[in-house]
């Protein structure tokens, strides 16, 4: 198993029964991932993919019906996997009565947090997710984006080399948004790996180092967030001092006519419309 991963998944499908009868729906089919360690992986699909149902497996809260799946060298649900992750929920619940503080201490006592640390470790996921100051009102009175900040920080509190995310920004305002992003990005920098759930594209596409694409239960799409976006099909020649007739003219042309500076690249497209030309649509349309 190769160090340099943090998250191999090898031939992964899974089948749930459903209805009176017990008809087979493959949920993820013949999955193929492998996740590098110290970037920012985004998972992304539509409502229906199987992404929630591959992270599940992923952090070994659902079984597979088959497959490999290990985390930083270690197979998934096993105590030296899961002590190396953390997990923040789509929809988080935490017990309103408890402040901030309370919350991230509980965490870090159920990760197994030393007590000569504990303090430390719960001031500093406070801190890096700015919620010093409310980490001593009860949660009760958080907004929305306080509610994904605090639950950012009882997932990093342990200091896990692994972070996953489910919809960190659902239901949260854009600025609210950005300052999670920032968050991702400084944990990144701190040689963390994350993976990203979001439905959020102009996000991912910033924070992202790469991407996957998932559709119907398969990968569709897989690589760096430069190369997938580029359009290989087309090319965009940009050069300054043009003079009229350059404009016109090949690039041979355009260097007989004394443009200079020529650049040729790839064309970019937005991440939102690379997704809506390979995916068809969730299962609940």
């Amino acid at each position: 198993m190769s160090t340099s991963l943090a998250i191999s998944v090898q031939g992964l499908t899974k089948d749930f029964r459903v209805g009176l009868a017990g008809h087979k729906l493959r949920a993820v089919d013949n999955l193929n991932l492998e996740i590098p360690r110290g970037q920012v992986y985004g998972l992304l699909g539509p409502n229906g993919c199987g992404k929630s149902t591959t992270l599940k497996i992923i952090l070994g809260l659902v079984a597979p019906t088959a497959g490999k799946i290990s985390i930083l060298g270690f197979p998934s649900a096993t105590r030296e996997a899961r002590s190396r992750t953390g997990f923040l929920p789509e929809a988080p619940y935490f017990h309103k009565f408890l402040t901030g503080r309370e919350l991230v201490n509980y965490y870090a006592r159920l990760s197994g947090v030393e007590e000569t640390k504990l303090k430390s470790a719960v001031d500093a996921a406070l801190e890096l997710t700015a919620m010093t100051e409310a980490g001593n009102r009860t949660i009760g009175t958080y907004s929305k984006g306080m509610l994904q900040r605090i639950g950012l920080a009882q997932a990093i509190v342990h200091e896990p080399e692994l972070v996953i995310l489910d919809e960190p920004t659902a239901g949260v305002d854009p600025v609210g948004a950005a300052a999670i992003g920032k968050m991702i990005l400084e944990m990144r920098a701190q040689g963390r790996t994350i993976v990203l759930c979001s439905h959020l594209l102009g996000q991912v596409e910033q924070v992202c180092d790469r991407v996957a694409i998932m559709d119907k239960g398969r990968l569709v799409l897989e690589g760096r967030v430069d190369e997938v976006l580029a359009r290989r099909d087309r090319q965009v020649i940009s050069a300054s001092h043009l003079t009229d007739a350059a404009c016109a003219a090949a690039e041979a042309a355009l260097i007989a006519n004394g443009a200079k500076d020529i650049v040729i690249t790839h064309p970019r497209r937005s991440l939102d419309e690379l997704f809506r030309e390979l995916v068809k649509g969730s299962r609940d349309a």
